[in-house]
């Protein structure tokens, strides 16, 4: 028998409920203490407590930032640029577009001017 089948035996019957002498009781209550003393953290905690106890070493300290946050945020500035860029580009064709067909139409510019001719415009949709 190795030592992991006694321990999983003992264990059976510490669960069962077996009664024991006192100096028994004792000197399992010792062993269980001297083993729990000597375990070691498993790896699933030791990085929790990492973690917990380093977020600021995670960003380049608390007086600085590293390249984790800073490439996020540039690529961010970058996009909102570009969509900004876009927009306007996207208005200055649509004020173009006005442009021309103002310059094409049959009716020179200075009519919109003309508040009789807006006038006229009124009553005519009006019909």
């Amino acid at each position: 028998m190795n030592e992991l089948q006694f321990g999983n035996k003992l264990r059976k019957a510490l669960n069962e409920g077996a009664p024991f002498d006192a100096p028994i009781a004792e000197r399992l209550r010792a062993a269980r203490e001297y083993a729990l003393s000597r375990q070691k953290l498993e790896p699933a905690q030791v990085s929790g407590l990492v973690w917990g106890g380093n977020v600021f070493s995670q960003f380049g300290g608390p007086s600085g930032f590293s390249l984790r946050v800073l490439v996020p945020v540039a690529v961010l500035v970058f996009g909102l640029l570009a969509i900004w860029g876009w927009q306007q580009s996207v208005r200055v064709a649509e004020v173009e577009e006005i442009d021309v067909q103002l310059l094409t139409d049959e009716l020179p510019p200075e009519a919109y001017l003309d508040k009789g001719f807006e006038a006229w415009l009124k009553r005519r949709s009006s019909f």
